[in-house]
């Protein structure tokens, strides 16, 4: 029943998500078609300013949500301290980022954005309104409402992408009417929030189940291993008093939101280290190849939008899986998706050997060719960078955050330090083998310290 509701939950959300990876894409494409090389790679830098930034602040309180939701569900908890808690960590983070861009205005808005102030201050609405969106997202998916969270995300990826398609086919015009659509999404997507309150949330299926060990234990007269008093909660904590009620305090949730901040600035590092480097590293020309860069390493960011749907759902199935002490699903759970994630990798790296320069020059367009082997190169990067974020998740489950950012914090140091040191030569290829082998590495790191579990 688990590993199917697990399924389910996944199999709703990639519709939503992978609907909304393909939208994705033809944002990115149409506005390559539209607009100059250097306009363009205006548009890249700003997607990956607000990407790296509200992922990096507003992701860990999606987990911290998520993980926590499911883990009092499981266990037939009730209280609402854990939202006060959230609320109180995204407040926080969204005030701090605020007071730290209005400081820095002179630098990003002179040295990132080329002085276009238009920019600057679409990257201010946009990530502070990313706040509220990344909080109803893991509260949605918390309580398993993965339709709703799949029709969020698609609104946002639908509304963002008729911003440059009204570029496109003339409506509108230039480079600041593209990117107000990135201002724009969060904040229509938010649509679907009201709905999900004006009605209950349907009670878990989970919470007034028995659990089956806790009755075997009652008819032995034997304390369960399920029971509450005797086990730890979610944050490594043991629950106060005699009634299983947490000690959820703002202590315990900002040091898993902690570990997990750390993890997704490590994850934007991947991801957009390289085009921030090649641009900072290559004077006038910089814009311009930044933007390739960037569509070269759509290959792996686009398959990311589509495992969101089983990264959003994983997490709280293996916490209640944890929760219930079901070992043998947790693992198989964990397999199976490894093994999905290998297979598509493998697909995608067999389309690039075969006919990559094609595709992407039928995508994007321009007159810099794209090399197979370095398309090849970030496919096989993209499979097992995918299978490093299940594991992360199997880890962030076990309530093992501290330890796993740690693998993180490591690898994305070497890479960065990897592509600072090689800066003459192909920047291309540097990036994309630099991308492998940190995957690689991260991925050896992270099933290392799972096996241990």
């Amino acid at each position: 029943m688990a590993d199917r509701s697990y399924g389910r939950g996944a199999a709703i959300l990639s519709l939503g998500i992978g609907a909304t990876g393909l939208i994705t894409f033809g944002y990115f494409s149409l506005a390559s078609h539209s607009l100059s090389e250097s306009e363009y790679g205006g548009i890249t830098l700003l997607w990956s300013a607000v990407f790296i930034t509200v992922s990096v602040l507003y992701r860990p309180v999606e987990q911290l949500l998520s993980r926590t939701i499911a883990d009092r569900d499981a266990r037939g908890v009730h209280g609402h301290e854990h939202l006060r808690v959230a609320g109180t960590i995204q407040l926080a983070l969204g005030l701090l980022f605020a007071v730290v861009a209005l400081a820095l205005r002179g630098p990003l808005q002179d040295e990132l954005f080329n002085g276009s102030e238009t920019l600057y201050w679409i990257l201010i609405v946009t990530v502070l309104a990313y706040a509220a969106s990344y909080f109803a997202r893991g509260y949605l998916a918390g309580h398993r409402r993965f339709e709703l969270y799949g029709g969020l995300v698609l609104m946002e990826a639908s509304s963002r992408c008729l911003f440059a398609l009204a570029v496109a086919v003339g409506i509108a015009e230039g480079q600041a009417f593209t990117a107000l659509g990135m201002a724009a999404a969060p904040i229509v997507s938010l649509a679907v929030v009201p709905p999900a309150l004006a009605r209950r949330l349907p009670p878990s299926r989970l919470r007034n189940r028995p659990d089956p060990a806790t009755l075997d234990a009652a008819a032995r007269d034997e304390p369960s291993a399920s029971d509450p008093a005797l086990r730890a909660d979610a944050f490594g904590t043991t629950p106060r008093g005699t009634s299983g009620e947490p000690d959820f305090t703002l202590a315990h949730g900002g040091g898993f939101a902690a570990a997990v901040l750390a993890i997704m600035l490590c994850e934007q590092t991947f991801l957009n280290a390289g085009p921030l480097l090649v641009k900072a590293g290559e004077g006038a020309r910089g814009a311009a190849l930044a933007g390739f860069v960037f569509n070269v390493l759509l290959i792996a960011r686009a398959p990311l939008q589509l495992f969101q749907a089983i990264q959003t759902s994983i997490l709280p199935h293996l916490t209640r899986l944890r929760a219930s002490g079901q070992g043998d699903p947790f693992r198989r759970s964990v397999s199976l998706t490894l093994t999905a994630i290998a297979v598509f990798a493998g697909g995608v790296a067999l389309v690039m050997l075969a006919a990559g320069p094609f595709v992407m020059d039928l995508v994007f367009g321009g007159d810099t060719d794209y090399e197979r082997g370095g398309l090849v190169l970030v496919s096989l990067g993209m499979g097992l960078y995918l299978s490093a974020a299940t594991l992360n998740q199997a880890l962030l489950a076990r309530a093992r955050a501290a330890r796993a950012a740690g693998c993180w914090l490591v690898t994305a140091g070497g890479f960065v330090v990897f592509l600072l040191a090689l800066d003459a030569g192909d920047r291309v290829l540097q990036v994309e083998a630099g991308f492998l082998g940190a995957a690689l590495v991260l991925c050896g790191l992270l099933y290392a310290l799972y096996r241990r579990g």
